[in-house]
């Protein structure tokens, strides 16, 4: 009787670490169409024609937090961003956000609705400094990403 008790806990176990690994790949592809979706939708051609040598390279945003991965293409035309919801496979770069499970949709907004500016970038590094982001790697081409994702000019947000 003990071995049955002992195996139905082994299942239980095993039924809720799926269902926690579920919650927390669904949260990541949501961040990562989310994204993708508004820079479809409000996106700007400025920071992407400037992408420039980068353009082709990947670099990686790593939510430690959902122990998740979003894998962004760089390239020099609106029309072909892209993301996705894996670990990439060769980064230049590497964006670490350490914040909390429940402060990371803020803080990803709070950058999405920046204004593509050199105040917005000085803006950004209050996360680095603070330690809620880290880059790791080519420190030009994670910028460029992150103006990318700037949307804040278009007129949607006036």
């Amino acid at each position: 009787m003990a071995i049955f008790t002992q195996i139905e806990n082994q299942e239980r176990a095993s039924i809720e670490f799926k269902a926690n690994n579920l919650v927390r790949e669904t949260k990541v592809l949501n961040i990562a169409r989310l994204a993708k979706m508004l820079v479809e939708l409000f996106g700007l051609d400025e920071p992407f024609k400037k992408v420039g040598k980068h353009e082709g390279e990947e670099v990686e945003l790593h939510l430690v937090e959902l122990d998740g991965y979003i894998t962004f293409v760089l390239t020099s035309d609106i029309k072909n961003f892209d993301c996705r919801a894996e670990k990439a496979k060769n980064p230049v770069a590497r964006l670490v956000i350490t914040v909390e499970e429940g402060k990371i949709l803020d803080m990803i907004s709070s950058i999405i609705r920046s204004k593509n500016n050199i105040l917005s970038v000085i803006k950004f590094s209050k996360f680095i400094i603070t330690g809620k982001a880290k880059i790791k790697g080519n420190i030009m081409a994670a910028i460029k990403l992150v103006r990318c994702l700037m949307i804040g000019k278009h007129e949607v947000y006036n």
